[in-house]
């Protein structure tokens, strides 16, 4: 920020103005302060914590430290219960993830993405499943009733928890770990940031309250397509547009919620094929390794498909006598021939499809802090057409995606990609179909790691993106409180809003050094209405019953909360992103002061 003091380090690396249309000609800023403005102290207690090392030069003096400490609040969290902990007779999440690992180990791979759809039908693209294969085969060796097909179903082991939660953090460890360390090296070393500071910065991120809840705690592996996507941007950052494809087409691969982020890499990439010049070689290398990563994706569940065919085995054992429709295009079935060669992979493909899209569930299932549920309040959506509501829904969506995206295209600097990215999910999440309450954990990725940009650690960046960290725990407090997590809820969203000084620890982020501007009057009075406003639910939601005839009363008022505050969100990164690129400073010449690269 303008009012504070420059870090005395000097930059790693002074960034170079570029042809490729990478970063802006003015990248080299001073970092974002962690210092007070009396360069004697620090300005917030996660730089204390760190200050011992803030005459380091090299980030493996402190980034054990880092990794052993963030490892530490992950263990511990896991010490808790877990999605559908003792609530049969679905049980949860947890259920889920085990019951995924059974069926991918004691069943042929064509019938992976068929069995007993009823309980936990595997819905998530092939590299989960792969996933799952891997992790049931380490945890058999291990112990063979845990993955004992139909038996072990509900099991609660003390055993299998240790193994469950150890999964999670070592894949972490061996994607999204290793992917923030890269991408946030990389963006302090292209935006002149010094060593301790995107120390700050790493552990801050790697402390976001959400991801440790959602995975560690409720219990899922959002952050390896996180950590996926993460090693997409950096790749960006690196020039290395091919691996970036590839990288992101593992993230859709293991989640198809990665779909969220897809039009901003899709018009980045498209930016960079066409300015500065038109790079045609670079388009069709692109669009190339695209298609392959695709091919090699789904390759082991179409050769499984056909090996399985002619082994004798069928996708569909429970349906005897005759060959089920196709589960999409259905009507149009029968001009697909049953004993061609290629039908087992048509009916792979099919039913992948239809089980990772499911738009025959309706707008929405539960009670989520988008439009369509805050909407739903007032007009009662389901007396609409099920068509409408999915023609209503993409429009929205495509309207809330195209600005950023057409930006990003327009200017296609690396830098700008994070916050472009932010942008598209958050309209996806407030506008798209079947969204999830844990779905907000990806327009909240990009949106913190912009703590590790040049100005990322200034108290106006600090308060935007813990604003919609907390904002997002608090939405999601709901799902957590029905398996009783709370205090995991308590402890990591205070001790995250404690170590960057943020409310309702401190103010500190709202007070300018020596003045006061309009925007940071009124983004003062924004926060503090809504952080008034979540207080003030958690206390009635805790001593207040709701009236009769109303028992969602407090999840409504979270949701409609939720909805506003995210839309505030949305509209903060979109005119970040405007300011970014410049696209309205003109110079008095007519010329824009910020060139594309």
């Amino acid at each position: 920020m303008a009012g504070l003091a420059a870090s005395p380090h000097k930059p790693r690396h002074k960034a170079k103005d570029t042809s490729n249309g990478s970063e802006p000609t003015s990248a080299v800023a001073s970092p974002a302060p962690a210092r007070s403005s009396s360069s004697s102290k620090p300005a917030y207690p996660l730089a204390a914590l760190l200050w011992p090392a803030r005459s380091s030069v090299s980030q493996w003096e402190i980034l054990p430290l880092i990794l052993m400490a963030v490892g530490l609040f992950r263990w511990a969290a896991g010490l808790w219960g877990f999605s559908g902990h003792q609530n049969p007779p679905m049980f949860g999440d947890y259920e889920a993830q085990r019951h995924w690992m059974e069926v991918t180990t004691q069943l042929p791979i064509s019938q992976w993405y068929f069995h007993d759809l009823e309980w936990w039908g595997l819905d998530y693209p092939p590299l989960t499943a792969y996933h799952s294969w891997i992790l049931g085969v380490i945890g058999g060796l291990i112990d063979k009733s845990w993955f004992t097909l139909h038996t072990s179903r509900g099991m609660e082991d003390a055993s299998l928890k240790v193994f469950m939660r150890a999964t999670v953090i070592v894949s972490e460890y061996l994607v999204y770990i290793p992917a923030t360390v890269i991408f946030v090296r990389r963006l302090s070393k292209l935006q002149g940031v010094n060593t301790w500071t995107s120390s700050i910065a790493l552990t801050a991120i790697l402390m976001q309250p959400g991801t440790i809840l959602i995975d560690h705690v409720h219990f899922q592996y959002n952050t390896v397509m996180l950590g996926l996507v993460l090693a997409t941007m950096s790749s960006v950052l690196a020039d290395r547009f091919m691996w970036s494809c590839v990288f992101f087409v593992l993230a859709l691969g293991f989640k198809q919620m990665a779909l969220y982020y897809a039009p901003a890499i899709f018009a980045y990439l498209l930016g960079v094929c066409l300015f500065p010049r038109i790079n045609f070689p670079r388009f069709l290398g692109i669009a190339l390794v695209t298609v392959l990563s695709f091919a090699v994706l789904l390759l082991p569940i179409f050769l499984g498909a056909l090996y399985d065919t002619y082994r004798g085995i069928d996708a569909r054992p429970d349906i005897h006598g005759f060959k089920a429709p196709l589960p999409i295009f259905t009507e149009y079935s029968y001009l697909v021939n049953y004993k061609a060669w290629y039908y087992p992979i048509v009916q792979q493909l099919a039913q992948i499809i239809h089980r990772v899209f499911p738009f025959a569930r309706g707008l929405f299932e539960d009670k989520v802090a988008n439009f369509w549920c805050t909407l739903n309040v007032v007009i009662k959506l389901r007396q609409y057409p099920s068509e409408l509501l999915q023609r209503a829904s993409l429009l929205l969506t495509l309207a809330s995606i195209s600005p950023a995206c057409l930006l990003i295209f327009l200017k296609p600097r690396k830098d700008l990609l994070p916050i472009a990215l932010a942008i598209t999910a958050w309209g996806f999440f407030l506008f798209s179909f079947q969204v999830h309450e844990k779905s907000v954990l990806l327009p909240l990725m990009p949106m913190t790691v912009l703590l590790a940009g040049k100005q990322g650690l200034s108290k106006n960046n600090r308060a935007w993106v813990g604003f919609a960290n907390l904002l997002g725990v608090w939405t999601m407090f709901p799902l957590l409180q029905r398996v009783d997590l709370r205090i995991p809820y308590i402890v990591l969203s205070l001790l995250w809003a404690y170590l960057l000084a943020l409310p309702p620890i401190s103010l500190s982020v709202y007070k300018q050094d020596g003045h006061t501007t309009w925007s940071g009057f009124a983004t003062a009075t924004l926060h503090s209405a809504f952080y008034l406003a979540m207080a003030v639910w958690h206390v009635a939601e805790a001593f207040i019953s709701p009236p009769h005839g109303k028992p969602d009363l407090w999840v409504v008022v979270n949701v409609g909360i939720g909805t506003v505050g995210f839309g505030i969100c949305y509209l903060w990164c979109l005119w970040t992103l405007v300011v970014e690129t410049g696209i309205f400073d003109m110079t008095k010449n007519g010329k824009r002061k910020t060139k594309t690269q």
